[in-house]
């Protein structure tokens, strides 16, 4: 599909007031992207693993204006709580997506959000918020267009959703989703993310991911500013070149449930999302000494028990640790006696493969 298959059709319906709830989940990137062009383009493709527990339910009141306003007119709420200082990225994302939306200034919005995890803390809060608000713009698409199908439904959700989050593109489906352009993967687009075309093995079904809280602070600095620091990043196009192989590479360790492989592939690229934001500049470090003992322990772990753990981090000091439902019973008591005692009050999420949102 182009840009130009969003653009809306003309609305057969009237909508005057109601409201509409989804719940959208999190995701955790496999291979990393790292690095944007304009207008949310990722710089290089990307796949992930949708998960269940971790998630934002966003609830989308809406009101028809007597006539359509200049601005756009909303109140934000999260946790319960007027939220002012959420707005400037509600209202820039409002801006990128008013073309494909074009009744936003006709409404008067109520947005009500809540996380089931720390914002900002590196569980990609921005994916799941977005994708959730994405979701319920798209209800009200849905109520003024009924033709609308759910195979556009989707892809146009997803579409939006990267608008204002590009990891939010990985939010709408599971359980595993592809966002950017990639050769060898059929239906790949920069546009909006696709769910993964090909054959997957009965190992990586219902993966956990069990998620250690090392920080559920504030993120020292923002995936923007990150994403950012790649344009004139010294290992850019080394970088993106390793992610589309990476990603071929994938393809038959999911085929074939090669866990050496997938756990090898899915490490460096943790390990080479972190090295680039060490060699830009300026330069920066999210790991906290407690992320990179758990990985030691993680490696020593494996090695001693046999077992298939690994771990992948996302833009902050957070530990994914993932492992198949087969060996939960050896790694998940691993975990409660080696490395909940590195998290902030033992703060962890116990998560696994979940398959997209729901609506309520």
């Amino acid at each position: 599909m182009n840009i130009a298959e969003f653009l809306p059709e003309k609305y057969t319906n009237n909508s005057t007031s109601g409201s509409v709830t989804w719940k959208s989940p999190s995701n955790i990137a496999l291979i990393k992207y790292w690095g944007k062009k304009e207008d949310q383009i990722p710089q290089n493709p990307s796949i992930s693993f949708t998960l269940e527990a971790c998630a934002t339910t966003t609830k989308l009141s809406y009101e028809k204006l007597e006539e359509k306003g200049e601005d756009f007119s909303f109140d934000l709420f999260f946790e319960g709580k007027q939220k002012d200082d959420f707005k400037p990225k509600i209202i820039t994302f409002f801006k990128r997506v008013e073309k494909y939306l074009p009744f936003l200034k006709d409404y008067h919005f109520t947005i009500e959000t809540s996380n089931s995890f720390p914002h900002s803390s590196g569980i990609a809060s921005s994916a799941s918020g977005m994708s959730a608000l994405a979701l319920c713009l798209m209800s009200l698409e849905k109520e003024l267009n009924p033709a609308l199908s759910d195979e556009k439904f989707n892809c146009k959700a997803s579409f939006l959703a990267r608008l204002g989050s590009g990891s939010a593109s990985r939010s709408i489906e599971g359980d595993l989703i592809v966002w950017g352009h990639h050769k060898d993967t059929i239906g790949s687009s920069d546009l909006f993310g696709i769910k993964y075309p090909y054959g997957v093995h009965q190992v990586f079904k219902n993966y956990h991911d069990t998620i250690l809280l090392v920080d559920k602070g504030e993120k020292q600095v923002s995936s923007t500013v990150g994403h950012d620091l790649m344009h004139n990043h010294p290992f850019a196009q080394q970088r993106f070149l390793q992610a589309h192989e990476n990603l071929t590479n994938m393809q038959s360790v999911l085929d074939e449930g090669n866990l050496e492989e997938f756990i090898a592939i899915v490490e460096s690229e943790a390990l080479t999302l972190h090295a680039m934001m060490m060699t830009s500049m300026p330069y920066f470090i999210l790991m906290k000494p407690n992320t990179l003992e758990i990985i030691n322990r993680i490696w020593k772990f494996r090695e001693t028990s046999g077992t298939h753990v690994c771990f992948t981090l996302d833009a902050g000091a957070n530990v994914h640790v993932l492992y198949p439902e087969n060996e939960k019973d050896t790694v998940y008591p691993f975990i409660q006696k080696e490395l909940l005692k590195f998290c902030q009050n033992g703060h962890h999420i116990c998560d696994r493969i979940g398959f997209g949102a729901k609506k309520l």
